[in-house]
């Protein structure tokens, strides 16, 4: 989903894109990294005392980095991360994320370890969501997070997560 009027407005009039180079334009951030861009930037231009449009982040970064996430490499917690480099003059998204080690965790091996050691801690959660509640599960997911320093595709975790209490 593409930004609204008035948050492209707003991130515009903050110079924190740059409409007329054409190298990011209306609709190209998701609301999840415009949040992140016009957040974190705001409030680094902020503490450092400089215009927005001042730091060291180009429109063709915060395409980059909305192309990341769209791509599903990236969610918008990694996105803070990555922006963070970036500003911090790491170089662009795509090398903060390789030297940061970034990235969302899909491969269902080391998450499947991560849910299986999720379940050994919380047997009572398990419990309940075997018979049917699910509004628990939200405590597993949550610990697969965490285990894995937010890096996870929540969204899979939840089905890996559905399909192991399934098949126990």
């Amino acid at each position: 989903m593409g930004l609204l009027g008035p948050e492209f407005r707003d991130i515009v009039n903050a110079a924190a894109i740059e409409t007329d180079r054409g190298d990011c334009c209306r609709g190209c951030l998701s609301r999840g990294c415009a949040q992140v861009v016009d957040g974190r930037a705001g409030r680094t231009a902020k503490l450092g005392e400089v215009e927005l449009g001042e730091l060291a982040i180009t429109p063709a970064q915060i395409g980059e980095l909305q192309a990341l996430v769209d791509a599903g490499r990236i969610n918008d917690k990694l996105a803070r991360q990555v922006l963070e480099g970036v500003l911090n003059g790491e170089g662009g998204p795509e090398e903060v994320l390789v030297a940061r080690g970034l990235g969302v965790v899909s491969d269902d091996g080391p998450l499947l370890a991560a849910i299986d050691a999720a379940l050994a801690a919380q047997p009572d959660v398990a419990a309940k969501v075997r018979s049917g509640n699910l509004g628990p599960v939200g405590s597993i997911i949550g610990a697969v997070m965490k285990s894995t320093r937010g890096q996870a595709d929540a969204a899979r975790v939840r089905e890996l997560v559905l399909e192991r209490l399934a098949q126990v």
